[in-house]
């Protein structure tokens, strides 16, 4: 996809854009963001992982310890934007958010949480196949995440692939991120089982969009160097508590079928 205009506070998607994004569940945009930006989100997402890494002090503990058996996957910090103001700006960013909102056809869009995602160099797996849906604590599968490439991604340190059209295919089991198992352990009886994944090569600064029901993988990063992504997950406004435990509504305390709200997922478009 080609980069999108800057207006002001704002990127605007086309409308053959978003008619890709509903068809085929994910999206890739290059050119997001700038070099200045860039460089400054790198130093705010590696003061934010290095803090939480260090004092022991992480949302997810056993994902982040050196030996866990997550971390061979990927090192990750989930809220960064509560402990790093910086962090924060680009969290509640509305050229980001406003994307998300066009994308998910939403009146106004939410923030459910971030993730700062590292894979370092020559010691991690691939991130196996899965849907985020199955994982959050929502009735509606509406949300969407964006995964902004913070570095050059191929299929040597970790880039995306997505299955075109398997968020049509409904919600399968929640697949264990350490594990191995196959997309195709779970769609044999459906028609995406012979779909051809796309693999999103990019630039630093570009990203991609994924519905929260869309099938996903991440290449392993063989390089010297980390692989460092920033994915922000948004929801639609009225998007309703399930009662699934998750870091992020513990705090919140949401009532059973009710909209997920407040100060900790506030509207950001």
């Amino acid at each position: 996809m080609n980069a999108l205009p800057n207006t002001h506070d704002q990127y605007v998607l086309s409308e053959e854009q978003v008619d890709f994004f509903r068809e085929n569940g994910f999206l890739q945009v290059n050119d997001v963001l700038a070099e200045e930006e860039i460089v400054e989100l790198k130093g705010y997402m590696e003061e934010a992982m290095t803090q939480e890494l260090a004092d022991g002090n992480t949302l997810h503990k056993d994902r982040n310890r050196p030996n866990g058996g997550y971390s061979r996957v990927l090192n990750q910090v989930v809220n960064c934007w509560r402990d790093h103001a910086g962090v924060a700006r680009y969290t509640s960013d509305k050229r980001l958010a406003g994307m998300a909102k066009q994308l998910a056809g939403a009146s106004s869009i939410r923030l459910f949480h971030d993730h700062a995602l590292w894979k370092m160099p020559n010691d991690s797996k691939p991130t196996p196949w899965h849907q985020d849906f199955p994982f959050w604590p929502m009735n509606e599968p509406g949300g969407l995440s964006i995964w902004i490439a913070l570095d050059d991604v191929d299929e040597n340190n970790g880039c995306m692939m997505f299955v075109p059209r398997s968020h049509k295919a409904g919600k399968f089991p929640a697949t264990p991120l350490n594990g191995a198992i196959d997309v195709y352990h779970y769609v044999q009886d459906h028609d995406i089982k012979n779909v051809q994944p796309v693999i999103c090569r990019m630039k630093a600064g570009g990203c991609t969009f994924h519905h929260g029901l869309t099938f996903h993988y991440a290449h392993a990063n063989t390089t010297a160097q980390p692989r460092r992504a920033f994915a922000i997950i948004y929801m639609p406004d009225g998007t309703t508590y399930n009662g699934k435990p998750h870091v992020v509504t513990e705090s919140l305390k949401p009532q059973m079928s009710q909209p997920i709200v407040g100060s900790l997922c506030p509207i950001l478009a």
